[in-house]
């Protein structure tokens, strides 16, 4: 059974260890740290089976918007539903605290990542021009208005 909790420290380790499976460029574990337990403006939720971190979603909450920041999971567990979950989640959190809306920046080439985001009711926005410094490749910024 699949649970998602708001992050822990505990949960550290295994979120890095989601984080390098997912990312070209991955956050280092003392960025993750510092965003996760010192920026009072993040929100951070794991997805958890039986106590182990298998995806993680993160998102700033600044004024009245939320900034998606992350959305990863394990390579072995995609395109299982963990993805929406995590999303889930963080519209719940952003209805909860009356946000105006929540913003990301996809990747061009992650249609996957798109196509999920979609079904929640994001819309692409712009483009980001070159956006991801590994790649140089540009970023979708979606919105969904709540």
């Amino acid at each position: 059974m699949i649970t998602i909790e708001h992050f822990n420290t505990k949960h550290l380790d295994q979120l890095y260890e989601v984080e390098k499976d997912s990312f070209l460029t991955p956050w280092s574990k003392n960025e993750l740290e510092r965003d996760a337990l010192q920026n009072d403006k993040s929100i951070y939720y794991v997805a958890l089976e039986n106590d182990n971190v298998i995806g993680y979603a993160a998102m700033w909450h600044i004024v009245n918007e939320g900034h998606i920041t992350n959305i990863a999971v394990k390579s072995e567990y995609r395109q299982k539903g963990i993805g929406a979950l995590l999303v889930a989640e963080l519209i719940t959190f952003a209805q909860k605290k009356e946000m105006i809306g929540i913003t990301l920046e996809v990747r061009v080439s992650n249609i996957a990542a798109q196509k999920l985001y979609e079904k929640f009711g994001f819309k692409p926005e712009g483009v980001r021009k070159k956006y991801y410094k590994d790649t140089n490749e540009d970023a979708i910024i979606m919105w969904k208005w709540l």
